[in-house]
C-alpha cells in the first residue's frame, strides 16, 4: 500500500458526532509523549498532518483524517478510511475532572465505534514495562477489543535495547495473556515498520470490505 492523500476532517468529543461510519477506521493510541503524531505524519508521508509538540496532553479530541490508498486490491484501486489520532492516557498538565472526561470519551469510542477495524497501542520501546500501559492493554481484553502494540522510538535505544525491552513487556503482558498480540518496531526519524504496518491495514481493508459486502448481499 501507499497513500495517495491525507488530509484532516474533523474533531469530535463525542463518538456520536464522528463522520458516518460508512468505511475502515483505524485508531492510534497511548500514553502521552509515546510518538504518536510523529508516527502517524511518518505513515502519511507529511510533516504536519498530525500536531506534535513537547508538551504532553496537547490532543484532547476524536481527530479523523481522510485517507485515500492503493494496493488494497484489483476491485479496490483506490480505498478510503479514516485514520483516527486519539487523546494519549497517563499523565497530561489538565485537572481531574478533564482527564475523567477524556476517559470517557475514549471508552465510548473504542466500545461503540461500531467500524474501528483495529487500535494502534503505542508503547515507548527505550522504557521498561509500564503498569498503565499493562493495565489499558489487560482493559482492551475485557472488552474484547481488536489491537495491536507498536513499539516507537527504536532508533533511540542503544543495539539490542530495543528487543530487551520488548521481551520485558512480553514477559510481564503473559501473566494476564494466554497469547501475546501482534506487533510492529517502528522508527518515525528512520521510517522503521512503514510497510509492516500499512501492508497490515491493505489486508485488513480487504477483509472489511468483503465482509461488507457479502452483508449487503
Amino acid at each position: 500500500m501507499e497513500i495517495i492523500s491525507a488530509s484532516y476532517k474533523i474533531s469530535n468529543a463525542d463518538y456520536k458526532a464522528c463522520p458516518e461510519p460508512d468505511r475502515p477506521e483505524y485508531a492510534f493510541i497511548g500514553r502521552s509523549n509515546v510518538g504518536k503524531s510523529s508516527l502517524i505524519n511518518m505513515l502519511c508521508n507529511s510533516r504536519h498532518l498530525a500536531k506534535t509538540s513537547a508538551t504532553p496532553g496537547k490532543t484532547q479530541l476524536i481527530n479523523h483524517f481522510d485517507i485515500i490508498s492503493d494496493g488494497s486490491g484489483k476491485d479496490l484501486k483506490d480505498s478510503k478510511w479514516y485514520l483516527v489520532d486519539l487523546p494519549g492516557y497517563g499523565y497530561a498538565s489538565v485537572s481531574r475532572k478533564e482527564r475523567k472526561s477524556w476517559s470517557g470519551m475514549i471508552e465510548n469510542y473504542i466500545r461503540k465505534r461500531t467500524n474501528l477495524v483495529c487500535l494502534f497501542v503505542l508503547i515507548d520501546s527505550r522504557h521498561d514495562p509500564q503498569l498503565l500501559d499493562i493495565e489499558f492493554i489487560n482493559t482492551l481484553g475485557a472488552w474484547r477489543i481488536n489491537f495491536v502494540l507498536v513499539f516507537t522510538k527504536s532508533d533511540k535505544n542503544k543495539r539490542g535495547e530495543t528487543e530487551k525491552h520488548i521481551e520485558s513487556f512480553f514477559q510481564v503482558l503473559s501473566k494476564t495473556w494466554e497469547e501475546m498480540p501482534l506487533y510492529f518496531i517502528t522508527s518515525a526519524e528512520k521510517k522503521t515498520g512503514r510497510t509492516a504496518i500499512l501492508d497490515f491495514i491493505t489486508i485488513s481493508n480487504q477483509q472489511y470490505f468483503l465482509q461488507h459486502k457479502k452483508s449487503i448481499l
